[in-house]
């Protein structure tokens, strides 16, 4: 444990930092269930991630010391389990503020958690819940944002970005992270005091391509869509072909134009 000095009032207080990890959400899960009661606002630091996850078991790439991957420890048993959503909404926000520091322009969430500077990813989000009964008794939110690495793998140097290409010079990590500690725990207290529909506005004012006709793919079928709204359960709601229709996370993927 490392006492720090972030202007927070418990994200980031205590930090702990990792050489190397397989990742960081494992090491927080790991440690919350060894050690009770772990402190809300913990954070995990790696400076390599080797078996980092995104959404539905995606592997994130991340060259060591160059990005952030790091994790964060809630206890957001306020939540009704029906806006579970709004968790992911909060921390979106959190993340697209801290960012926005650094870049005035372009940066957008991709539905559901994807952060998007234009038309490429610049970083992604993972929430695991652990539920009691009808509380969510914690949450580990995994945030990999690429910063530093100023090259990526041919498979997906199409569709990835960092800060380092887009501003043309490299950034402290500790100066991002101490943006995103401190919009991590303003928007989580707004969503502890329940202003939702003032979280989820500012999120579909973020959300990239809303209410523009794009390409999806749900199993073989593609089809042009425009994003209308987002459900309180997460669910994506598009407007194809003059009628609505509603998708969860597995069931829809977006076609990213090279």
């Amino acid at each position: 444990m490392q006492n720090n000095t972030f202007s927070t009032l418990f994200v980031g207080q205590n930090l702990i930092r990792l050489k190397e990890v397989d990742s960081t959400n494992n090491f927080l899960k790991d440690l919350a269930s060894n050690s009770e009661p772990l402190a809300e606002g913990t954070v995990i630091m790696a400076e390599n991630q080797y078996a980092g996850r995104g959404q539905v078991e995606s592997v994130w790439q991340s060259q060591p010391g160059k990005n952030i991957s790091t994790s964060i420890y809630l206890r957001p048993s306020f939540l009704p389990l029906n806006k579970q959503f709004y968790l992911t909404i909060a921390v979106s926000l959190a993340v697209t503020d801290a960012l926005g520091a650094f870049i005035p322009h372009g940066i957008y969430v991709k539905w559901p958690n994807d952060i998007y500077f234009q038309n490429k990813k610049l970083g992604g989000i993972l929430i695991e819940n652990t539920l009691t009964g009808s509380l969510i008794k914690a949450s580990i939110i995994g945030i990999g944002l690429n910063i530093n690495q100023e090259e990526f793998s041919d498979n997906i140097a199409y569709k990835a970005i960092s800060v380092i290409q887009i501003l043309q010079k490299s950034v402290s990590i500790i100066d991002i992270l101490e943006k995103l500690f401190v919009y991590m725990e303003k928007y989580y207290l707004i969503l502890r005091s329940g202003r939702y529909e003032f979280l989820k506005d500012l999120y579909l004012e973020r959300l990239y391509l809303f209410k523009q006709s794009a390409d999806y793919r749900q199993g073989e079928k593609v089809f042009k869509g425009s994003i209308m709204d987002v459900a309180e359960s997460g669910h994506i709601l598009l407007e194809v072909e003059g009628e609505s229709q509603s998708f969860n996370f597995k069931e829809l993927e977006f076609i990213h134009t090279k």
